[in-house]
């Protein structure tokens, strides 16, 4: 590790856009990019006001920045998608010290990739000397500020692998995902369901259009007439499906779709969902390389089906006539799963202060990845007695 140093920052803004962004690929999604960062910490999205006490990790050889990674100070479980709460219990009634916690990853986002992002030309083997050193500087903020545990939540499986080689614990979960494997039109995609799944599934797209809605996406080129205008409605949206569910959070504010629609628009995309004109339902997508990922939904008018076409059928139908390899509609839903959505390993890896509750919660850990990775098995077996796709 001769010649790297480590370093902890308090505000994404102490570490420069252009510095922490030259270290993305293009496989990289658009959630670690510094703009959406520094968009929910701006915006008071995510700050310590609202729980997320910021503390990146930088670390360079010399003066040069060679990697860095989003991490958070937290004293609950709301927002991060750990799903974690048992174990909070679990430790709350053995007296365990669990929160503060130290999460490594992307605040309301349960979208997978890189968690620590590597400057180009940097070596495996320093890879491993750099995970080495934000390992080692987590864990003594882990014995500063007292915290429970660390996590680092949503990493791709490689870097989940080089974490546990760092002494961390895997855990695995899943998500649903829509696979692309080169669909030429949507109906290729459809034709694997059984035919009478396959006549429900055209029930509910036709819906709409009985009802006189219109469904479409707005990308950048036309996002671009009226920026702060659509940022204002992605949160009218947003906010108008948070408001209606028990305990709602409210995590992502207006300030925050301003400053995102504003500094970073290229990746954006609203579903529109209009009867006679108006807006009526709509979601807030975004779109990486090869991929397009689901956020948020929110309806003005109810309609039956209309959440499924806005949010999963529209989405699929653009991902195929794109050539999109893949779809995340977000974290939950098994409802996907007859929609043509399939479930989808997803990793955190996890370090734990009290060295007994580690140990419990590793031992317990062996037998939970053994379970979903079955379930996951079993899952493939049945899908496999479908009818095949062949181009």
């Amino acid at each position: 590790m001769a010649g790297l140093s480590v370093s902890v920052h308090s505000e994404i803004s102490e570490i420069p856009c252009a510095h922490w962004n030259a270290l993305l690929t293009r496989e990289d999604n658009p959630f670690v990019d510094w703009r959406f960062l520094a968009a929910l910490e701006q915006s008071g999205s995510a700050s310590p006001e609202s729980g997320w006490m910021a503390c990146h990790f930088a670390v360079r050889r010399g003066t040069e920045l060679v990697a860095v990674a989003p991490a958070y100070i937290k004293d609950g479980s709301d927002g991060d998608f750990s799903r974690d709460w048992e174990w909070a219990a679990a430790a709350e009634r053995a007296r365990i010290p669990y929160y503060p916690k130290l999460v490594v990853g992307i605040p309301f986002t349960p979208v997978s990739g890189r968690r620590i992002l590597f400057a180009s030309g940097v070596s495996s083997s320093e890879q491993a000397s750099i995970l080495e050193l934000i390992v080692a500087a987590a864990r003594e903020l882990m014995r500063r500020h007292g915290l429970g545990t660390v996590q680092v939540l949503f990493s791709n499986a490689q870097q989940n692998a080089q974490l546990v080689e760092q002494g961390l614990c895997a855990r695995i979960d899943f998500q649903y995902h829509f696979v692309n494997p080169g669909y030429l039109r949507t109906e290729d995609f459809y034709a694997r369901f059984s035919s009478k799944r396959r006549n429900v599934l055209r029930r509910e797209i036709a819906a709409p259009q009985a009802q006189g809605v219109e469904i479409r996406t707005l990308r950048y080129e036309e996002l671009a007439r009226n920026l702060d205008e659509y940022g204002r409605l992605a949160h009218a949206l947003h906010r108008a499906t948070v408001d209606k569910l028990v305990g709602g959070r409210r995590w992502l504010n207006q300030e925050f779709y301003s400053q995102l629609f504003a500094t970073m628009p290229q990746p954006l995309e609203l579903v529109l969902a209009k009867k006679d004109g108006q807006v009526v339902a709509g979601a807030f997508n975004v779109a990486g390389a090869g991929r397009l990922f689901g956020r948020y939904w929110g309806c003005l008018a109810e309609f039956p089906f209309l959440h499924f076409n806005v949010c999963l059928y529209h989405s699929i139908a653009e991902c195929i006539a794109r050539g999109t390899s893949v779809f995340e509609g977000g974290a939950g839903g098994e409802h996907k799963i007859s929609r043509g959505f399939e479930p989808t390993e997803t990793y955190s890896a996890h370090a734990f202060a009290h060295p007994e509750f580690g140990k419990a919660l590793r031992n317990h850990l062996v037998q939970e990845t053994a379970n979903r990775r079955a379930a996951i098995a079993a899952w493939r077996q049945n899908e496999a007695v479908l009818k095949p796709w062949i181009p």
